[in-house]
């Protein structure tokens, strides 16, 4: 009697997403394909060197609680807005940021989990004011993408 025989494949992993993967986000009522600056040495390189992005492309710099925030333009050629988001993704402040300042652009908040960082002009071009949301669970999906538990940062899985 022959048997039947199954081959099996067998499963192979998928590969985790990394700080160069690009992820659509909406942000207000536009979606933004933002890269993901989680670890230390990925926020501090942040966009250094970038000498171009996409006219709805820049970088989210997700923390896993919420603080004031500090940034600077140490070795980064684009000029940038960035906005702060606090840990519901509502975006509470904004501010330019200039090609190579070195000085700091400091949140008046505190309370503060998200930045995301666009070319200059992005947020009033798209007309994304003080309230606008961050989708947090694209943000949610895309941490998980990069092998992070989104509950580490307060947000469910």
């Amino acid at each position: 009697m022959l048997g039947a025989v199954f081959a099996q494949t067998p499963s192979v992993p998928t590969a985790l997403k990394t700080v160069h993967d690009y992820f659509e986000v909406g942000l207000g009522d536009k979606v933004v394909r933002l890269q993901f600056a989680v670890t230390g040495p990925e926020m501090q390189r942040g966009l250094m060197f970038r000498e171009s992005l996409g006219p709805d492309e820049g970088m989210i710099f997700v923390y896993d609680k919420p603080q004031a925030m500090s940034f600077w333009m140490h070795n980064t050629p684009l000029p940038l807005h960035i906005g702060f988001f606090d840990a519901e993704g509502v975006l509470k402040e904004y501010y330019p940021l200039f090609p190579y300042d070195e000085n700091t652009v400091k949140s008046r908040g505190d309370k503060l989990q998200y930045a995301v960082e666009v070319r200059q002009g992005w947020f009033r071009e798209n007309k994304i004011v003080g309230g606008a949301r961050l989708d947090l669970k694209a943000v949610a999906a895309a941490l998980k993408a990069r092998g992070f538990d989104p509950t580490k940062y307060g947000l469910p899985k």
